[in-house]
């Protein structure tokens, strides 16, 4: 037992062992608490310092990577840029060369119907004149053979008729060959003709060929629509470009809507690198009251968004004549984040910067998810870290409630025991007095006023009435 000074009254009281363990163990959870809490904001500070420098150094990372993507994506805008400008100065040079030499061939052509004209005129003149000639010879032979034929006799006249005949078949002769030159002549400057019609008519083709290349900047329809023309673009360079990338119709219309293609791109560890929501639009596609790029923003954002997609793209033959989007990619981030409109044969270049762009910004993005995966372990440490305060407070409270109702029923039992010595003390202080009263009897005093008594005492042997009985 051990004797214990209550510090507020001042009374001395004994507890044994069992309280005693109680009050040193209520000693020690406090010093306990006391600690825990010191190393708790030690911890929260610790936390707040590496989650402080984990902030600045990916703010610092992303910073960096974001001047590089600038840098890059200027640089980009630069070759395409300049590669557009020799595309079109190669147009222009190639249109200008054909319709200079349409211009020579139209003048050569108009020379040479001046000329064949001329020739031809100067040809009838001369066949005409040798004819008049020829006739005007033969019609005086005739003239004078018919002369001397009169004058002759039979066989003259048949001499002179056989000769008459040979000229007139001479004359018959010359003039099946004037039919002959003349429909020769004509044949010729009708396969002439023919030949510098056809020649122009390539010109011209071709002339026109090269405005609708240069309206649709060289991306070739024929014989295919848009959006096959852009699988097999894609699917030609699948094996080697991305061979892990999925790139397929998008046949979801369970939200009311869907776009055209989706393309979608994961690295080895099965991550997303990158995804993009494609909507093609054909020239033939147009209508009465959908003829403009925006009049498809808003649903390949919404289309976007519904698929999960990060970027969207728009390949278009629309407005064939705008110098906007003819001139590469059109970025229109103004509108709707992530969205850009190109021409098709800027299909994949797009893909290509935009997964090069992810792939630059992947390790960025693994590096926060690192980070994120340390604040979530910090975030459970506080969590486990609370739910332990907690359930220790609680269990604090409950030990002190049955310290206190303890220490209550301890102060019960001392008030009682306390009441209890009095009424011993009390007790004891009576008896005292019973047994001083008690001591104090004597034969006379009972016998004092009390004189049978006192006789029958007397008769008993005269004892003396003062020994205590």
């Amino acid at each position: 037992m051990h004797e214990i000074i209550c510090p507020h009254c001042g009374k001395a009281f004994k507890i044994d062992e069992a309280g005693y363990a109680a009050i040193l163990k209520q000693v020690r959870d406090g010093e306990f608490d006391r600690q825990l809490h010191e190393r708790l904001e030690l911890a929260e500070q610790d936390k707040r310092s590496a989650v402080e420098l984990a902030e600045t150094r990916i703010a610092s990372e992303m910073l960096r990577a974001a001047s590089v993507k600038d840098a890059e994506i200027q640089e980009l805008k630069a070759r395409l840029d300049a590669g557009d400008i020799v595309r079109r100065l190669a147009v222009s040079e190639a249109l200008a060369a054909v319709e200079k030499e349409r211009d020579a061939l139209a003048n050569e052509l108009a020379q040479a119907r001046h000329d064949r004209q001329a020739a031809r005129e100067l040809a009838d003149a001369r066949l005409a004149s040798e004819l008049q000639k020829t006739a005007a010879a033969k019609d005086a032979r005739i003239q004078q053979l018919e002369a001397t034929l009169d004058s002759l006799g039979t066989a003259q006249k048949l001499a002179l008729a056989e000769a008459l005949s040979a000229v007139e078949k001479e004359r018959d002769e010359l003039k099946r060959g004037l039919e002959r030159t003349q429909l020769e002549r004509q044949l010729g400057e009708k396969s002439l003709r023919e030949k510098y019609e056809t020649q122009i008519k390539d010109r011209d083709d071709a002339i026109e060929r090269l405005r609708d290349m240069k309206a649709r900047l060289s991306t070739k329809m024929v014989g295919e629509t848009l959006e096959q023309h852009c699988e097999t673009e894609f699917n030609r360079i699948r094996a080697t470009a991305f061979p892990r990338a999925y790139f397929e119709k998008d046949n979801d219309a369970r939200t009311g809507s869907k776009g055209d293609y989706i393309f979608r791109e994961v690295d080895d560890s099965g991550i997303e690198i990158v995804s993009i929501m494609f909507e093609m639009k054909n020239e033939s596609d147009r209508t009465a009251t959908r003829g403009r790029n925006e009049d498809f923003l808003k649903e390949l954002d919404r289309d976007r968004t519904e698929k999960g997609c990060e970027y969207a793209v728009l390949v278009s033959l629309l407005e064939p004549d705008s110098e906007l989007y003819n001139t590469g990619i059109v970025d229109v981030l103004h509108r709707y984040p992530k969205m850009y409109v190109v021409r098709p044969q800027f299909f994949i270049p797009i893909i290509t910067l935009l997964r090069n762009a992810a792939l630059n910004s992947l390790k960025y993005k693994s590096e926060l998810a690192v980070v994120k995966a340390q604040n979530i372990d910090i975030t459970k440490f506080e969590d486990e870290l609370d739910a332990f305060k907690t359930a220790f407070g609680r269990n604090y409270d409950l030990a002190s409630r049955k310290f206190q109702t303890a220490i209550e029923e301890i102060d019960k039992s001392i008030d009682h025991l306390q009441k209890t010595k009095d009424a011993l003390l009390g007790t004891d202080r009576n008896l005292r007095l019973a047994n001083d009263k008690a001591q104090d009897v004597t034969i006379k005093r009972l016998t004092r006023g009390n004189p049978t008594m006192a006789a029958k005492f007397a008769d008993l042997g005269g004892r003396d009435t003062d020994t205590p009985t």
